[in-house]
This record gives C-alpha cells, sequence and structure tokens, in this order.
C-alpha cells in the first residue's frame, strides 16, 4: 500500500489491509506541545497522516486554539515541527473505533508513553481524551485540563478527542479548551 498518495480517499480494500498497521510519529527535539491521540482510526492509517478522516476536528481546533496560522491538512503534519509541536498516539495500532482497544493495550500504551516523553522532553503532552487518559495513567478522576502530576519536568494536560464522534464538544468547545492550553504555553 502507498502511503504517500495524499488526497484521495482510501479504497475498501486499503481500509482493510490498515487494521493494527502503525502511523509514525511527528515527534523531535524542543517540542512545545506533544499532542497524542488515543490510536489512528483506518482511514488514518490508510493515508498515512495523523487525524486525517473527514470530521476529524483536530485540524480546525488547532488552528482555532491558536497553535497554527491556519488550518493545516494532515498532510502538512510534519510542518508542526517547526511550531515546536508534535503528534504521537497512546497506542499505536490501527483500529475501526478506539472502543476496539483493550485495557492493556492502554495501560501498556501509557508505560510506553511515559518513555517517549522521557525520551523526547516535550513542555507539554496534550492527551486528546479524557476516558483513554483515566484508563492509560490510572487516574480515574481525571478531568480536562492540566493534570496535578507530570512526567519528570513536563506537564500534562488533558483535551478533549477531536473525533467528530464526541459530540459533547462543539467545534467551538473544542477551540476553547485548545485555547487554554495554548496561553498555558505561551504565559
Amino acid at each position: 500500500m502507498d502511503r504517500t498518495v495524499a488526497h484521495r480517499r482510501p479504497t475498501p480494500q486499503e481500509l482493510k489491509a490498515a487494521r493494527d498497521t502503525t502511523l509514525p510519529d511527528v515527534i523531535g527535539e524542543n517540542l512545545r506541545v506533544l499532542f497524542c491521540g488515543i490510536n489512528p482510526g483506518l482511514y488514518t492509517a490508510a493515508v498515512g497522516h495523523h487525524f486525517a478522516r473527514p470530521g476529524n476536528r483536530f485540524w480546525p481546533a488547532l488552528h482555532g486554539g491558536g497553535f497554527t496560522p491556519r488550518v493545516y491538512s494532515p498532510y502538512e503534519e510534519r510542518e508542526l515541527l517547526p511550531l515546536g509541536l508534535g503528534i504521537t498516539n497512546v497506542v499505536a495500532r490501527a483500529t475501526v473505533a478506539a472502543d476496539e482497544l483493550t485495557n492493556e493495550e492502554l495501560i501498556d500504551g501509557g508505560r510506553e508513553l511515559v518513555a517517549k516523553v522521557r525520551r523526547w522532553r516535550p513542555g507539554v503532552l496534550a492527551v486528546l481524551g479524557v476516558t483513554a487518559y483515566r484508563t492509560a495513567f490510572d487516574k480515574r478522576r481525571a478531568v480536562v485540563g492540566r493534570q496535578a502530576e507530570s512526567i519528570d519536568e513536563t506537564v500534562v494536560w488533558v483535551l478533549p478527542n477531536p473525533s467528530g464522534l464526541n459530540a459533547h464538544y462543539l467545534a467551538a468547545d473544542l477551540a476553547r479548551e485548545f485555547r487554554k492550553l495554548c496561553d498555558a504555553v505561551a504565559g
């Protein structure tokens, strides 16, 4: 499967072939914020770019929150690095939906994420999804926002999941939560 082809919808065969594949992180030195999704969906894995499924609100929320000068396309994800932003996932393997992940996978992913944060030392780890964060880090009472715990010097922040399936947050609400983090990072 050619993952470099941009701007076309994956075929049903490509979506099926994307199950259980992984996506490379967008990560590097001196990150202000490392955004962490739950895991890649099949569409994202099939096209090879984070938060690529139409209807995912990550890219508009990133812009609406003040992190980017415009709404970037998933195909421009590497342009986040010069802005001090990166992307990873709690669990690397692609699934149809995050609810296919087991608690054990989320817990193991949380441990791997801690190691990744210790390796790259971003200023903030922003986990996109409070339920996944609660499971991966055994923080049953966690809420959206800055967490009391940190990973060494890295601040931990939880943001709402930007998936179009998260009906609890409208686009403006997502942007407002992203803005709170952006203001904290800038301040």
